[in-house]
């Protein structure tokens, strides 16, 4: 089959197509023929070899996201069975042999039932976005209906899916993008205010839409840029919640006295089992019951894997989930 393979940590140069032999599946194990994957920033990172979360044994097929058919399923498995259309979300198996390949393996935990309404391609964008904004939401900041949050960078594929569980489970929800293109699709799935990023006013707009209260909780994409602003204009007792962050700098502890405000960092790596099964099984229900619809990016195919890590870290392309496309 074909598949993308590391020998080697560095630059996107080192994801190469290659023809390698088909995984096979164990005992509550299955194998499915993936149609779509999805990219993470994180699986660029990992390519490094200096992620500090996870470094791979090379040779490693990256890849964590995918939808297609199931394909042959071990002994034990209950549940699925070859035919099934699919969602994988392999993030926290203990088996994955890599979704930037025509088949993957890991455990049957992950690996779920794809409503009829939702396509492969959305399929593929839903799991570590899903499963990021789900801890980020509730398992870290505790969200809780008629709370006010501001989810930054709302159009990406963390934020989209981040602001239709947050309207869904009655928050009040404050999205922010970079683009006329950007605010209308954060819009469309959603959120009831969104601001424009880019404009230098766009925080004192924030403040006067809360009545100078501030958000309960902040969703943070970008830590480096934003975290300061974040502990000026949060509630009092607010949650500020780190999801991503390119650099360091100075803050200044006394904003969080002040608010008796808390920051929490979130790295999904550090689910329990049960957190991540709970997480799985949340986004799993939002699929079926139509609360939440994937925003799909740009789509390229498999053999474009290096592109798309170049793309995702400069952040350019569509707003929504980036995919590679399997034939």
């Amino acid at each position: 089959m074909r598949a993308i393979v590391m020998t080697a940590f560095g630059g996107p140069e080192v994801l190469r197509l290659t023809d390698i032999p088909e995984p096979e599946p164990e005992h509550g194990q299955i194998r499915v023929r993936l149609y779509a994957a999805g990219v993470n920033p994180a699986e660029a990172y990992i390519r490094t070899g200096q992620y500090a979360f996870f470094k791979p044994t090379l040779p490693y097929t990256p890849g964590f996201d995918g939808a297609g058919v199931v394909d042959k399923v071990g002994e034990g498995v209950q549940g699925s069975k070859p035919g099934d259309r699919v969602f994988v979300t392999a993030l926290t198996a203990r088996r994955n042999t890599g979704t930037y390949a025509e088949k993957v393996v890991c455990d049957a935990e992950a690996v779920h039932l794809l409503p009829d309404a939702v396509t492969l391609e959305q399929g593929a964008a839903v799991g570590f976005p899903g499963m990021a904004a789900y801890r980020a939401l509730f398992q870290c900041a505790g969200l809780k209906p008629a709370e006010r949050i501001l989810i930054h960078g709302a159009s990406g594929g963390v934020g989209t899916v981040a602001v239709q569980l947050a309207r869904a489970c009655g928050a009040f929800v404050i999205g922010t993008a970079g683009s006329p293109a950007s605010m209308e699709l954060v819009r469309s799935i959603g959120a009831h205010i969104v601001l424009d990023h880019t404009q230098p006013g766009y925080l004192d707009t924030l403040a006067a839409l809360t009545d100078g209260v501030g958000p309960d909780v902040i969703l943070e994409m970008l830590a480096d840029k934003n975290l300061e602003n974040d502990m000026r204009m949060i509630a009092k007792h607010g949650r500020i919640v780190v999801i991503g962050s390119r650099g360091s700098l100075e803050m200044t502890p006394r904003l969080l006295m002040a608010k008796e405000s808390a920051v929490m960092g979130m790295a999904i790596w550090h689910s329990a089992p049960e957190e991540a099964r709970m997480a799985e099984a949340a986004v799993a229900a939002a699929l079926r019951s139509g609360a939440l619809r994937p925003v799909l990016g740009d789509i390229l195919p498999l053999e474009k894997a290096a592109q798309a890590h170049e793309d995702i870290i400069a952040r350019g392309g569509k707003p929504g989930k980036m995919l590679l496309r399997i034939e």
